[in-house]
């Protein structure tokens, strides 16, 4: 019981992805998972990666974890509809993303990791279906980081 009082659910600013070089990097050579209406872009980045992505080496307050969201202005006209959908995904992301930034705390070989979340309708959907949706996405990129090519490397 004490553990979930010292758990923090706050966004912090590392935790945000911020840097163009990144989120080119990111939207270029990054993996997708869908889970209508959020489509989840993601890409590991070793270390020395992070490292030879920047010039004078890594900026201070790049997290392990690092998210971006977007909802299109072609999807979602208005932008007072994109801030609310905007405010739905970061809220579902925040509650939702502790398991995924403990295993990626323990295990030590991804270095950074960094998502970013596409909003798909063009219709404002309530936050329980985005809550939903993004345990579903994130649940399955914990599987495919840690199944796939975490645990067999580290047994071999």
């Amino acid at each position: 019981m004490e553990d979930n009082a010292k758990r923090r659910y706050t966004l912090r600013k590392d935790e945000k992805l911020r840097h163009k070089r990144l989120v080119d990097e990111l939207f270029g050579e990054g993996e997708s998972l869908y889970d209508f209406p959020l489509r989840l872009v993601w890409r590991r980045i070793s270390p020395e990666a992070l490292e030879d992505s920047f010039k004078n080496g890594v900026p201070p307050r790049v997290g392990e974890l690092q998210m971006l969201i977007t909802v299109p202005k072609k999807k979602r006209r208005h932008a007072v509809d994109r801030v609310l959908m905007r405010r739905r995904i970061r809220e579902a992301y925040r509650l939702s993303r502790l398991p995924l930034k403990e295993r990626l705390e323990a295990d030590m070989s991804v270095g950074t990791l960094s998502v970013a979340f596409i909003y798909l309708c063009d219709k404002n959907l309530p936050y329980s279906l985005i809550e939903e949706k993004m345990s579903r996405l994130l649940s399955k990129l914990a599987k495919r980081l840690f199944t796939s090519s975490g645990s067999p490397e580290a047994n071999s």
